[in-house]
């Protein structure tokens, strides 16, 4: 996958949106104004992820920790394609399901996500 690739599947994801909040090199992808994905200019990818799926993925080497977001159970992959396409599209998918499930009733309402 590539960088528009990543941008096809997180903006089919519902009530997806790009940001550009840190520059135009960098594509945030938001659910009800929060940041589920983000594909930095050189090329990485960092997205949310499970406590577990954080655990797993960081200790197999997978992953490793995501700059600034670890601490929030983000992961980052030097590369985007570093996974297959099925595989990352599937892991973008639960980082959307995971911010958007964290939103308040009201809001995921409002974005017709309930």
């Amino acid at each position: 996958m590539d960088r528009a690739g990543v941008g096809r599947v997180c903006l089919a994801l519902p009530a997806a949106t790009l940001d550009h909040p840190f520059g135009d090199d960098h594509d945030a992808y938001k659910v009800g104004g929060k940041m589920f994905c983000m594909v930095g200019g050189g090329g990485s990818i960092s997205f949310k992820v499970s406590d577990i799926a954080y655990e797993v993925l960081t200790e197999s080497g997978q992953a490793r920790p995501a700059p600034y977001m670890a601490r929030n159970k983000w992961v980052n992959l030097a590369r985007i394609d570093d996974w297959t396409d099925d595989e990352l599209a599937e892991h973008l998918a639960i980082a959307h399901g995971i911010v958007a499930a964290k939103l308040t009733k009201k809001a995921r309402s409002a974005l017709g996500l309930t």
